[in-house]
Parts: C-alpha cells; sequence; structure tokens
C-alpha cells in the first residue's frame, strides 16, 4: 500500500498534460457558430462561416483559456525537473491556474452566444447562434486539468525525484578540500587521513 501514491505520478502527470493540453486547443477553436436566418422578402440566407467579410472581433474563440492551459502546462513542466517544496509550489500554481482555466471556460461558455448575437445586431443581420463542440471540451478539459493538479499538490510529496546528478553544473557546492590543520586533527582522533573516512585505520 505504500507504493501507491508512487504508482499515480505517471497517471496524474499524464492527465494533467493532457486535459491542459486539450484546454489550450478549445480555446484557440470558434466556441460558436451562426446561420444567417433566411430574409421573407429577397429569400436570401443560409449558412456562413466567419470567412464571409463580416468583423467579428472576439466572436468566438476564449483566448484566456488557452493562455492560462499554457501557464498550467509549463507549471507541470517544471514540477517533473524539480524536487521538495518548489515541486509542490508548481503544483500550487497549477491548481490556481486551472481554477482560472475552469472560471474563463464556464464564463465564454455562458457568454460568447450572446456576444455573437450582439455583434449582428450592430449590423442590422439577423442570426441562429448555437455552441460548438469547443465550448463543451474546454469546460471539461478544465475541470479534469483543475482535478490533476489538486491531485499532484497532495500527492507531490511521495512522488519519485530526479537524482542530483541531472543538477544544473554550479547548484551543488563542490566539496570542501582538507588543509593541513584538517590532516592534524585527524592524527590526534588517531585516524590515519590517507585513507577513506569508511576506513578505519590499523591499531
Amino acid at each position: 500500500m505504500a507504493d501507491v501514491p508512487r504508482r499515480t505520478f505517471g497517471p496524474v502527470v499524464l492527465l494533467g498534460i493532457a486535459s491542459a493540453g486539450l484546454a489550450a486547443l478549445a480555446g484557440s477553436r470558434a466556441w460558436v457558430g451562426f446561420d444567417v436566418v433566411e430574409d421573407p422578402d429577397t429569400g436570401s440566407g443560409g449558412s456562413y462561416s466567419s470567412t464571409i467579410g463580416i468583423s467579428l472581433t472576439g466572436l468566438p474563440e476564449a483566448p484566456l483559456v488557452a493562455a492560462l492551459a499554457f501557464v498550467v502546462l509549463a507549471a507541470w513542466g517544471v514540477l517533473l525537473v524539480t524536487r521538495g517544496r518548489v515541486r509542490r509550489g508548481m503544483a500550487l500554481l497549477a491548481a490556481v491556474a486551472s481554477a482560472g482555466m475552469l472560471a474563463a471556460a464556464v464564463v465564454a461558455f455562458v457568454t460568447s452566444p450572446d456576444s455573437l448575437r450582439d455583434t449582428f445586431a450592430e449590423i442590422q443581420v439577423p442570426v441562429e447562434v448555437q455552441r460548438t463542440a469547443w465550448p463543451w471540451l474546454g469546460v471539461a478539459a478544465s475541470f479534469v486539468a483543475l482535478l490533476a493538479a489538486v491531485l499532484a499538490w497532495r500527492l507531490v510529496p511521495s512522488w519519485p525525484e530526479m537524482g542530483t546528478r541531472f543538477d544544473a553544473p554550479g547548484s551543488t557546492p563542490p566539496p570542501r578540500e582538507e588543509t593541513s590543520l584538517d590532516l592534524w586533527r585527524a592524527l590526534d582522533h588517531g585516524r590515519d587521513p590517507t585513507l577513506p573516512d569508511d576506513r578505519p585505520s590499523d591499531p
């Protein structure tokens, strides 16, 4: 049972990275689609996309969701190569950013259809607005990312860490060289200074 928290390392990390990646993808896609309502006088109408030449400023995307998703991905990247308090701090950062991402996704989910209707109302074009699949994916991925980050924050103390050999050069202090005074002290304590510390001197 003691190894159970360690076994969660791979699944939780993969879940966190995958969900944040999906949220970043969803945040950069169209969250709202529209159909132009047929005019009974002219008979014109039909389905259109945002390439019809009408300016749809800020229409369907959720850029804040995508931006926070990249923050979460960066936090996971740092978490993988750090240890101790820094590592847990990165898990906390991922959780906070994921919470913000989820809030932004919910707000965009609720407000993006009305934003599109208002855009078309300004140019007096009647449209029918509907959500695409991306907002559903964005909200779901943000929720999963938050869950994974919270699990990481709780479990990270028991996760395996990278060895010190992966540290950057100069991050660990070099061993102190022995001086002549250290040699005399070793002789006073009955230890041969020419032998390693784990080998006792001959009587």
